[in-house]
């Protein structure tokens, strides 16, 4: 394919451009700092490699290709490496659902934990050890039965819902519980820790509180027993149903056997639950934490007990001090409001005197004054009542307090000149404050 060329012309710059007035540089170059380069990483060794054995590119892909074929069929693997047992290879494959898929794999000692990676690497091992071609070509007469059971164990552990079905019944991952001797003697949580790890893989609620130690706090103890009180576990046991058949002829029998199946189901997750809360009660029963904390928790109701006993006692005590006190106050203020209301009486009694005392003195100084009269002239009758008249109507308006300074005034003084004045200025005042009306006094205002 021919190269074409393609012109593309710069720019033109705007008319009147300079360099030295409109180039505006936009950053500056670094200091140059001299560095050593090291070569790393696969792709370099793998051309020091063919630099070495002086290959070519895909004389050193063959080799390398080979060789690792070669690893993967000579390497140990010693994780997911088991001895084969002569029983186990002389199985027959029709009997799959009675086969240990972890045991034909080498993979016991993961059971459950085995990874999706294990499984295929044992796979792998088992075929390239037990292939009918490879038996073939070595001259053995041995069937294909075991490397049949390879290929359905695979089949089983690789697909989740499977495995998880064959996971619900695998009694070997199980870990049984220590005897009671066991437990007098060993380390409690040794023995029950990995019972409860066992126990966990069957929880919806990941991950699973741990047995802890004989430091754990209460609060921890708590949670890890009310979690397997309350175990919510995915555990079925589908694994173990009779196989129902697969004709449409035979439907009834089909039913039957589901039903069959159904209520085999319900039966073993009630038996495994009764059996998982008796194993939770016998591991309560030697725990001594728990008996730790019942002590302190009846040592804490105890306290508490006697401090609300003592707190009821002394609230009693307070009580009857208190209806002391105050029948105590009662009597006092009782007395005192009772020689309050004596002296309040003498009170009254005594400004009631002083009123009358008062009033005396103002009706007799105008008496003695002959009724503002000059001295000499008969006071007539219609003059006393005109002159009493005005007194009542001042003094119904006067408060105790002004009566007894107006008495003061006019205590001693009989003169009209010296008694009319006095009078005159307190009508002006009363009348000034609006409390009397022009008009409602005549003589004394005059």
């Amino acid at each position: 394919m021919a190269a074409a060329q393609v012109s593309l012309p710069l720019p033109v710059l705007p008319s009147g451009w300079k360099g030295e007035k409109d180039f505006k540089a936009a950053g500056s170059l670094s200091t140059p700092v001299q560095r050593n380069v090291e070569p790393v990483g696969p792709h370099f060794l793998a051309h020091a490699r063919r630099l070495r054995h002086r290959r070519t590119f895909s004389e050193d892909d063959r080799i390398e290709a080979q060789n690792k074929a070669k690893n993967v069929e000579n390497e140990s693997d010693e994780d997911i490496s088991e001895p084969e047992d002569p029983m186990m290879l002389s199985r027959d494959a029709k009997d799959w659902k009675g086969q240990d898929h972890y045991a034909v794999l080498g993979l016991t000692k993961y059971r459950w934990r085995a990874t999706e990676s294990q499984i295929k690497r044992a796979h792998r091992k088992k075929v390239l050890r037990h292939h009918p071609d490879k038996k073939a070509a070595a001259g053995s007469s041995e069937d294909d039965s075991f490397f049949k059971c390879i290929q359905k164990a695979t089949e089983i552990l690789l697909d989740p819902v499977k495995r998880r079905q064959f996971d619900s019944v695998d009694e070997a991952a199980d870990v049984d519980p220590p005897s009671k001797k066991q437990a007098q003697k060993g380390d409690f949580f040794k023995l029950w820790n990995p019972v409860f790890d066992s126990e966990g893989r069957f929880s919806k609620t990941q991950p699973v509180p741990r047995l802890g130690d004989e430091k754990s706090s209460k609060d921890d103890v708590e949670k890890f027993y009310n979690f397997w009180f309350n175990f919510d576990s995915w555990r079925s046991f589908e694994y173990q149903d009779e196989d129902v058949p697969d004709d449409n002829e035979n439907r009834d029998q089909k039913r039957h056997v589901e039903r069959k199946n159904n209520n085999a189901r319900k039966k073993k997750k009630t038996e495994d639950t009764a059996r998982l809360r008796a194993l939770l009660d016998e591991c309560m029963a030697g725990d001594d934490r728990i008996k730790k904390f019942r002590k302190e928790e009846r040592a804490s109701k105890d306290k508490k007990r006697n401090e609300r006993e003592a707190a009821e006692k002394k609230a009693l005590e307070d009580k009857k001090k208190a209806a002391e006190e105050q029948e105590r106050l009662s009597k006092e203020a009782e007395e005192a409001a009772k020689a309050e209301r004596a002296e309040g009486k003498k009170a009254k009694e005594a400004a009631k005197n002083a009123v009358k005392k008062n009033k005396r003195i103002l009706k007799t100084s105008l008496k003695d004054a002959n009724y503002l009269l000059p001295t000499g002239q008969e006071a007539t009758a219609k003059r006393i009542d005109e002159v009493l008249n005005d007194v009542d109507a001042v003094i119904a308006k006067l408060e105790p307090e002004e009566m007894a300074i107006l008495a003061s005034k006019l205590n001693g003084l009989k003169v009209a000149d010296a008694v009319g004045p006095i009078w005159k200025e307190e009508v002006e005042r009363l009348t000034g404050a609006g409390k009397l009306k022009e008009g409602d006094v005549r003589v004394l205002s005059a």
